[in-house]
């Protein structure tokens, strides 16, 4: 099993963008409620995420299949979600809230199929389930650490603490994410 430094450097930077996600994971139903929402404005917002998120995957998937920039793409989907995670800062209503979850989305919908399409391209085989599960696996186990540490910042701090520390993990994650333009430069590619 060799991993190649484009390896390296999407595995690191997706593990931090899932440490940052998971501090928040579950809680966000108890930030909805903090800032005034109920069960249903919970449902709406999450729904509106993983909809417009799935449709978005779609779209920018075809956008960018033959591009010649998906590092680019990869790191822009980065850099928004980013901005977008320490607007939660700044969210104090449940349509606030809603607006922040198409953000979110967009963002992550421009990253995932990028990732993926760059992972791909560096394995020696595509059906290497190995790479596929230590791809799959290690945001499971990052984002399960990082949402009990979530729990115990709100818990002894604030939600404010909490939101900064995630946009600056998300933001180390896109500087990492960097990367793979310094190492397609000093390949030729």
């Amino acid at each position: 099993m060799n991993f190649t430094r484009p390896h390296k450097i999407l595995l690191i930077a997706s593990s931090l963008w899932f440490f940052g996600e998971g501090l928040f994971g579950p809680l966000f139903a108890v930030f909805s409620e903090k800032i005034g929402g109920d069960i249903l404005d919970i449902t709406w917002a999450l729904s509106l995420y993983m909809v417009l998120t799935g449709l978005l995957y779609v779209v920018f998937g075809r956008m960018l299949r033959k591009s010649k920039k998906k590092e680019v793409a990869l790191i822009i989907g980065y850099l928004l979600n980013t901005i977008f995670t320490f607007c939660y800062i700044f969210v104090h209503t449940s349509t606030q809230l809603l607006l922040l979850q198409i953000g979110l989305a967009i963002a992550e919908a421009l990253s995932t199929p990028v990732w993926d399409a760059l992972f791909s391209k560096h394995l020696e085989t595509s059906d290497d389930s190995l790479f596929w599960g230590i791809a799959g696996g290690h945001s499971q186990l990052v984002s399960g650490i990082a949402l009990a540490i979530g729990g115990l910042v709100i818990y002894y701090f604030s939600f404010n603490l909490l939101f900064i520390i995630m946009g600056c993990i998300q933001a180390l994650a896109t500087i990492v994410q960097m990367g793979l333009i310094y190492s397609k430069k000093r390949k030729g590619d």
